[in-house]
């Protein structure tokens, strides 16, 4: 029996204790608490075949396995309340809050791109929204998408554009010491968006020279767009505040495709990286046996690290 994991369950006090009991019934804790040398972020629903669906006992599974951080995508979309449960859930189990989609992202419609008074305002407008978001579940980043290209400008005209209006978001942010960060999103599954390599997240962030604007360096999205991997992180490493995982082909966890996941984490590790790395992918297997080769997959990754 998990000792630690029970004790921090009943000292919850009232957030969430009577389902975080439940939780404890359903589990495997065969499965020992692993010290993961980097900060990978699990998001709700990847151990549910072991745990249910309630986000706080989705947490505390997490935290037993030994993650150290968590991302919510669509935290800013939850009921205040359960922001609150889940953010005072964290703190209790020592997780640090990774990314949260800080806006409507308009996959198919021009947005930060074309210059549009209005487009810009209501940006602006979700960042305003997203800082008490930020604060009430104590995180420092947001994922900010520029939107897809106006064909009926020229391409420098677009960046010109979307520097000027992240300048505006960055003065926003700034007071409070948040972050957006900008992810280059691969052609393949999301064609036609204005922001798709490192190399252009990288000019966009030095125009706006500000500490609340860098880039968010998906790996899956990386690999397809450009590959070259460990040399434009090395390059961009200045501007790099968050890093989210997924192998190719698949979106699935690190071993199940062509990225060398032990290399490519080995990198960031000697880097020094203290952030988070946000585990946005699906299980390759289903149901309880799928959780637990993600687990393993990680722990074996990981343990590269030390060991080579």
């Amino acid at each position: 029996m998990n000792r630690r994991f029970f004790t921090k369950v009943l000292s919850l006090s009232g957030l969430g204790t009577l389902s975080s009991l439940k939780a404890f019934s359903k589990v495997n804790f065969s499965k020992s608490s692993y010290n993961y040398n980097l900060n990978y972020a699990p998001h709700l629903g990847m151990f549910t075949n072991h745990v249910g669906e309630d986000p706080i006992d989705q947490l505390n599974f997490m935290a037993d396995l030994g993650f150290k951080a968590f991302e919510d995508n669509e935290m800013r979309n939850k009921d205040i309340a359960l922001q609150e449960k889940m953010s005072q859930t964290m703190r209790k189990r020592e997780i640090t809050m990774g990314v949260f989609v800080a806006h409507k992202i308009y996959w198919k419609k021009p947005t930060l791109t074309t210059g549009n008074k209005s487009s810009r305002e209501e940006f602006l407008g979700y960042i305003k929204k997203a800082i008490p978001v930020a604060k009430r579940v104590n995180a420092k980043w947001m994922t900010v998408v520029p939107g897809h290209v106006d064909l009926r400008q020229n391409i420098s005209y677009q960046t010109a554009n979307v520097v000027e209006t992240l300048k505006q978001a960055s003065a926003l942010l700034e007071p409070h010491g948040l972050v957006m960060v900008l992810e280059p999103l691969n052609f393949r599954n999301h064609p036609g968006l204005f922001l798709s390599k490192s190399p252009q997240a990288y000019q966009i962030c030095k125009a706006v020279d500000s500490p609340s604007c860098k880039i968010l360096f998906d790996i899956y999205h990386q690999q397809i767009q450009e590959g070259n991997l460990i040399p434009n992180i090395e390059n961009s490493w200045d501007e790099i505040a968050y890093f989210q995982i997924g192998d190719n082909p698949g979106r699935k966890e690190p071993t199940t495709g062509e990225i060398n996941y032990k290399n490519v984490f080995k990198y960031i590790f000697e880097k020094g990286y203290k952030g988070v790395l946000g585990m946005e992918h699906g299980n390759s297997v289903k149901g309880k046996k799928g959780e637990e080769k993600l687990i393993q997959a990680y722990k074996n990754v990981d343990q590269f690290l030390l060991n080579n």
